[in-house]
C-alpha cells in the first residue's frame, strides 16, 4: 500500500484556511450531565469558526446550494442580505456548463457569480451515484429495499459506469461521453476556485449490498489518496491562487466498521475538513454523525453533504456536524411549499386565495416584510417566475435562521430548550 500524501500545509496554508473550536455543547448544558445521546454519552455538538481565504463561516452553519452557480430564482446579493454565509456549487454541472475554464478566467466561483463570500464544490461524486443508478435527484434511502448493486431507478438508464480508476459519464444535457478521475475532479476543481473542495469519491445507497459497500469503500479510500497528490502538484502549481481546501469524503452506508475504517484512513491522509456523505437512514442519522465524529480529527471541521428537515438538522448538528448543505429549501418553494414555526404548508392552496398575512408574522425576510400569502398564491396561479423567487427567499432564511439560533443556544448554554421549542411547534401537528 502506498504511504499516504498529506494535503501541503505550508504556513501559507494554514493562515489562509483554519478552523477554531469555540463551545461545546457538553460545557454549555444548563446541568452539566443532563444531556446524553441515545448511547449514554455526551453530545458533540460545538460552534467554531472556519476560516478562508474570501471570509469566515461561523459554524454550525447552512450552506445553500447553488448547483449552477446560482441558487435557483435567488440573486446572490439577496442570499448575503438573507445571512447565508458560504454557498455550494455543483463540479460536475459547472465542468459540463458553462466550463471550468469559463470560471477561472473570472477568477473563480465566487467572482463568477458575483458572491464575496466563502464558497463550496462538491467533487462530482454524487453523480456516480444518481446518474449510474438514475434516482437522480431523489433517493430511496430505504433500508427495507432489497440489495441491489445493479439497481436502476424505474423508468431510468443508467448514465454513468464506475471502474478502479475513475467514472465514465453521459451527459444528461446533450448525452455526450465525458471520464472524470480523481485527478480530473482536482483539475476542475482548482479551475472552478472554491475555498473548499472534496475529494472524488463513490456515493453508494442503501440498495447496494454489504459486499460491494466494503469494495467501494476501498476505491473510495485509494481515490482520497490520488485526490491528494493531486491536490498538492496543483496547489504547488498555482500558488499565486487563493489556497483551497480540500475535505475528505466519508463513505460506508449504514455500517459502523466501515464508517470508522473510513473515517481513520481519511484522518491519516491529512485532509483539511471532512465530509460526512452517502447513504443514511433517517433514524439512524444521528448514530451514523456521531460514528464518524469520534473518529475525525478535532481540529478539522465536518461537513454534512445533503440534509433538510429540521429534526435531521439538530440531530447532526448535536452530534457534531459544523456544517451541511441541502437543496430543498428552493425546490419545495418552487412547488409553493414554504417553511414556518408550525410547520409547512403550500401556499397556492386555495384557503390562502384571500389571506393577507404573511408566510410568518415573525420572520424578518424581505419576502415576509413586503408580501402576503395571497399575493404569493396569486403568483403562483398565474404562473409567475416572481413566485419561485419570493417563496425561496422565505426558505432559505428559514434556514439559516433556525441554525443560527443553534449557534447561538449552544453558545450561552441553552440549546436543549431552543431545539425542544423549535421542534416541538414545527411538527406539533403531525401525528
Amino acid at each position: 500500500m502506498p504511504a499516504p500524501v498529506e494535503t501541503p500545509r505550508s504556513p501559507a496554508a494554514r493562515a489562509a484556511f483554519g478552523f477554531a473550536v469555540e463551545h461545546r455543547l457538553t460545557e454549555t448544558t444548563a446541568i452539566p450531565g443532563a444531556h446524553v445521546d441515545a448511547n449514554g454519552g455526551p453530545f458533540r455538538g460545538r460552534t467554531g469558526t472556519i476560516t478562508t481565504p474570501h471570509g469566515t463561516i461561523r459554524t454550525p452553519a447552512f450552506v445553500p446550494v447553488g448547483t449552477a452557480a446560482t441558487v435557483k430564482a435567488v440573486l446572490p446579493e439577496s442570499m448575503a442580505q438573507l445571512g447565508a454565509q458560504a454557498l455550494l456549487a455543483n463540479a460536475y454541472h459547472l465542468y459540463l456548463q458553462p466550463g471550468a475554464d469559463v470560471l477561472d478566467a473570472a477568477g473563480g466561483l465566487g467572482a463568477f457569480m458575483n458572491w464575496a463570500g466563502p464558497t463550496f464544490t462538491d467533487s462530482g461524486g454524487f453523480q456516480v451515484m444518481s446518474l449510474g443508478s438514475g434516482f437522480r435527484k431523489v433517493i430511496d434511502m430505504s433500508a427495507a429495499a432489497a440489495a441491489g448493486d445493479d439497481d436502476v431507478a424505474t423508468g431510468k438508464e443508467r448514465m454513468a459506469r464506475v471502474d478502479d480508476d475513475g467514472v465514465t459519464f453521459r451527459s444528461h444535457i446533450n448525452g455526450d461521453v465525458h471520464r472524470f478521475t480523481p485527478e480530473i475532479s482536482m483539475q476542475v476543481q482548482h479551475r472552478l476556485g472554491a475555498d473548499i473542495m472534496f475529494a472524488f469519491d463513490e456515493l453508494t445507497t442503501l440498495h447496494n449490498s454489504r459486499g460491494y459497500q466494503e469494495t467501494s469503500l476501498e476505491r473510495t479510500r485509494r481515490w482520497a489518496q490520488r485526490c491528494v497528490a493531486e491536490h498538492a502538484r496543483l496547489t504547488e502549481e498555482r500558488a499565486g491562487r487563493p489556497y483551497q481546501a480540500l475535505f475528505g469524503v466519508v463513505q460506508g452506508a449504514q455500517y459502523e466498521d466501515l464508517r470508522r475504517t473510513a473515517c481513520r484512513d481519511l484522518a491519516a491522509m491529512g485532509f483539511d475538513g471532512f465530509g460526512i456523505g452517502g447513504a443514511l437512514e433517517k433514524q439512524n442519522l444521528g448514530t451514523i454523525v456521531r460514528w464518524c465524529t469520534e473518529e475525525l480529527p478535532e481540529d478539522r471541521p465536518r461537513h454534512l453533504l445533503g440534509i433538510s428537515e429540521p429534526d435531521d438538522v439538530f440531530t447532526a448538528l448535536e452530534n457534531g456536524a459544523d456544517t451541511f448543505d441541502c437543496v430543498s429549501p428552493t425546490r419545495v418553494a418552487r412547488s409553493g411549499t414554504v417553511y414556518a414555526p408550525d410547520g409547512r404548508f403550500t401556499v397556492s392552496n386555495a384557503r390562502f386565495r384571500t389571506d393577507l398575512s404573511p408566510i410568518d408574522d415573525g420572520c424578518d425576510c424581505y419576502t415576509c416584510a413586503h408580501y402576503t400569502r395571497a399575493y404569493l398564491h396569486h403568483l403562483f396561479k398565474a404562473k409567475e417566475r416572481l413566485s419561485a423567487t419570493l417563496t425561496s427567499i422565505h426558505n432559505e432564511r428559514f434556514v439559516v435562521r433556525m441554525v443560527d439560533g443553534a449557534r447561538e443556544s449552544m453558545a450561552d448554554g441553552t440549546y436543549f430548550e431552543y431545539r425542544d421549542e423549535v421542534l416541538g411547534r414545527y411538527y406539533a401537528g403531525r401525528s
